[in-house]
């Protein structure tokens, strides 16, 4: 009956496996046996040489990886809507020390090169002016749509044009995946990503999200960073047993695809309430205070987004039997 957020689902069982096959002696910090597996694991998965960085959160990767692709008086343009601007509590702005946020525009929270362009093109080149230094696209985005591999390149070839760095907020990025039905590579670095924040905790993990970086020099001043931050963990095999476990068999793409699977269901149930196209595992729909009310009185839980709206989150591990009661009550409203 929780449809709040997927950061409360459980736990994937072969994820706790892990971390109890993780629990004896080895090194410390981050020079254990499945730490130094992290490289060439996501370098399968991607196609190419990565540096990979565990850390415990989605806003320590999206902001660790800010700080190396922006300087403290330079700019980050991003959505209005996204989570590094609304839901991070300043986060990024401390991280670096300072760096300003550059809000673009857009619907479903996407942003397009001319919505780039119109936040900086209007910048003097003068010291006077905070000045653009990187991009923060997120995939999927705070509205549930995925970024296809050509968009994302689109964005991508305007940052390369200006000097611009360009990261990737994936903290659905499996579920923009598994809709996209695309490599992984096409959407980050073949599309010119230097960097990506790459989720678990929301797919099945517990507290271990994967910093990606597609050229790799990047990922040296980071090492500094994360510590510096206190966010070196002197356990750290059991972060990286947990994504290590998440990509065996491809478990991160299977849990993915049946949480939107689980959303496109309650898609269908909402017709023409629905607020935007499902192409993750997040619904938001249109519904009246009464009509919310009605469906919590039914004991479904869920968040309020704006007025008259509601967000529905589907995690991994909800079966379509456990979904079906949300779907009929919605088509009883």
């Amino acid at each position: 009956m929780r449809f709040f957020s997927d950061n409360a689902a459980p736990v994937h069982p072969a994820v706790l496996d892990a971390i109890a096959a993780a629990n004896v002696i080895d090194t410390a910090y981050d020079g254990d046996a499945w730490s130094r597996r992290l490289d060439g694991a996501f370098s399968d998965l991607f196609g190419t040489a990565v540096r990979v960085l565990w850390v415990p959160t989605g806003t320590s990767a999206n902001c660790l990886a800010l700080t190396v692709l922006c300087p403290p008086h330079g700019g980050i343009v991003c959505h209005r809507d996204a989570h590094i601007n609304v839901d991070e509590a300043g986060a990024p702005e401390f991280y670096t020390h300072g760096a300003k946020l550059l809000l673009g525009e857009g619907p479903g929270a996407k942003l397009t090169p001319e919505a780039i362009a119109a936040v900086i093109d209007p910048i003097r080149k003068d010291v006077h002016q905070v000045q653009p230094h990187a991009i923060s696209i997120t995939n999927a985005t705070e509205y549930g749509l995925a970024y296809s591999p050509e968009e994302v390149a689109a964005i991508g070839d305007l940052a390369r044009t200006r000097g611009l760095g360009l990261h990737m907020d994936g903290a659905r990025f499996a579920n923009a995946v598994a809709h996209l039905g695309r490599a992984p590579a096409e959407v980050t670095w073949r599309a010119g990503v230097d960097a990506l924040s790459f989720g678990f905790v929301k797919n099945g993990g517990m507290g271990a999200e994967a910093l990606v970086f597609f050229r790799p020099d990047l990922a040296d001043p980071i090492l500094y960073r994360r510590k510096r931050a206190g966010l070196l963990f002197s356990k750290g095999r059991f972060l990286a047993a947990q994504l290590l476990a998440m990509l065996e068999g491809d478990l991160w793409l299977a849990n993915a695809r049946a949480a939107n699977a689980g959303a496109a269901l309650l898609a269908q149930a909402a017709g023409d309430r629905l607020v935007s196209p499902v192409e993750a595992n997040e619904v938001f729909l249109r519904v009246s205070a009464q009509e919310a009310a009605s469906l919590r009185a039914l004991g479904f839980d869920f968040y309020d987004w704006g007025a008259d709206e509601a967000r529905l989150v589907v995690s991994w591990n909800q079966t379509e039997a456990e979904i079906a009661p949300l779907a009929t009550a919605i088509g009883a409203l």
